[in-house]
């Protein structure tokens, strides 16, 4: 993996995660192009720079942070080791061994949690995960993200009363790059 060493957040994201070959997507459709958000979640000095860059969205009222398997729970434990907010650790079904639970870390009965993923396409997990925490007593009004993929997630959010806040957009990550002197 190339060193990170540019100013430029979003250039370098886009450039450690981009890649070009074939590859086999989720929907069964193969694509030329693919985008591995574990690249900037992996590299520790960019981890750090995405994580503070994601402090200041994060809502005053929030009193726990909720990271979601597997993308979300780096970026949780990160942003609480810079805001000392608690962390919970979400699944995306309930473990059938020990405590059985969908959520570990502390009770979210009454709290007010921020959900914390990497990417947002569709929502269809994050809406999921955010109804199961709701169920569990939680309260649920704000999601976080890296990077919205532009792709009906933050509608979808909107619909279930929750707001998605990106650090940045697909389309932002492409032009930081193509503006970089590469």
């Amino acid at each position: 993996m190339a060193l990170v060493t540019s100013t430029n957040l979003a250039a370098d994201i886009f450039r450690t995660c981009y890649l070009e070959g074939e590859f086999l997507l989720r929907s069964g459709a193969t694509s030329r192009e693919y985008f591995d958000k574990y690249l900037f979640e992996s590299c520790p000095e960019l981890l750090r720079r995405v994580t503070r860059a994601l402090v200041p969205f994060i809502p005053p009222e929030t009193e726990a942070l909720a990271g979601l398997e597997l993308g979300g729970v780096p970026l949780a434990v990160m942003l609480s080791q810079f805001t000392d907010l608690p962390t919970v650790f979400v699944r995306k079904e309930a473990k059938a061994y020990g405590t059985s639970k969908f959520a570990e870390g502390i009770g979210v009965r009454g709290v007010r949690l921020l959900v914390i993923e990497d990417v947002v396409t569709s929502g269809g997990q994050l809406i999921l995960s955010i109804r199961d925490l709701r169920s569990a007593g939680a309260t649920v009004t704000d999601a976080l993200c890296v990077i919205d993929r532009e792709a009906g997630g933050t509608s979808k959010l909107e619909v279930e009363g929750v707001a998605l806040s990106e650090l940045f957009t697909i389309s932002e990550l492409k032009e930081a790059w193509s503006q970089e002197d590469r």
